[in-house]
């Protein structure tokens, strides 16, 4: 069973280290759903967690349909994050149709390569997740994180245990969307997952006195003792 914990900074990568993670996604603008961290985010973190390190590839909050100067910025992303020593990269890109963009999507992997690749929550976009989950086996994408097409996961439940029974051999499900302490252990035990991402429920605010008047949010933590009760209640299940 792996628990990974989606960050924003060295701080929290360490936390989720120490608190027995076994991967973590990192990411910018985790407010509005992540985006591509810098060059220099990337390289520190790197040097200080030995767990695996999966780099977020997103250029901008928003949907998932890409200009092709986007795409470029992407693909240089991928091969940036790659140099950097990354694990893993995560993206997700679809068609206005509500398909996955099977051609960039294919570039993407073989840029990547040999790297292992998630493609993430834009497939809760999709008009078909289970046809969309074939699509993305076809291309060779290792994992898939995903809500079962719900906003929350636990709404999500029965989609989500039946991207799992169809998955086969080449593809890991991932559970993540409003993973709490309250509902990880209903979320496995009846989905079938044997991975799941977190985010809310293992931060804490750190909230300094501001120099202004800025009406930045607090800043957010990866706690290391929430990680480890995430993950007691993870194995319980």
């Amino acid at each position: 069973m792996i628990l990974e914990v989606c960050i924003d900074s060295v701080e929290s990568a360490l936390a989720a280290q120490e608190g027995g993670a076994a991967r973590v996604e990192l990411c910018a603008d985790l407010e509005r759903g992540g985006t591509t961290p810098s060059a220099g985010m990337i390289e520190t973190v790197r040097e200080h967690i030995s767990i695996a390190l999966y780099a977020m590839i997103r250029p901008r909050p928003g949907d998932f349909c890409y200009s092709e100067c986007e795409f470029e910025v992407m693909k240089s992303d991928v091969e940036k994050a790659k140099a950097l020593g990354v694990d893993g990269v995560v993206f997700g890109i679809l068609t206005s149709r509500g398909t996955i963009d099977t051609e960039r999507a294919r570039k993407v992997v073989e840029l990547a390569r040999p790297l292992s690749v998630t493609f993430h929550r834009a497939i809760d976009d999709c008009m078909d997740l289970l046809k969309a989950m074939e699509d993305l086996k076809e291309i060779g994408v290792n994992r898939l994180l995903t809500s079962g097409g719900k906003t929350n996961v636990a709404d999500g439940i029965e989609t989500l245990k039946t991207l799992v029974e169809n998955s086969g051999p080449s593809l890991r499900v991932i559970a993540g969307g409003g993973i709490t302490f309250e509902n990880v252990r209903d979320v496995v035990s009846r989905s079938g997952v044997r991975e799941v991402h977190a985010l809310s429920a293992l931060c804490s605010a750190m909230r300094v006195q501001p120099l202004s008047n800025s009406p930045d949010p607090p800043r957010y933590l990866v706690d290391s003792e929430k990680v480890r009760l995430m993950l007691q209640l993870f194995r319980q299940a």
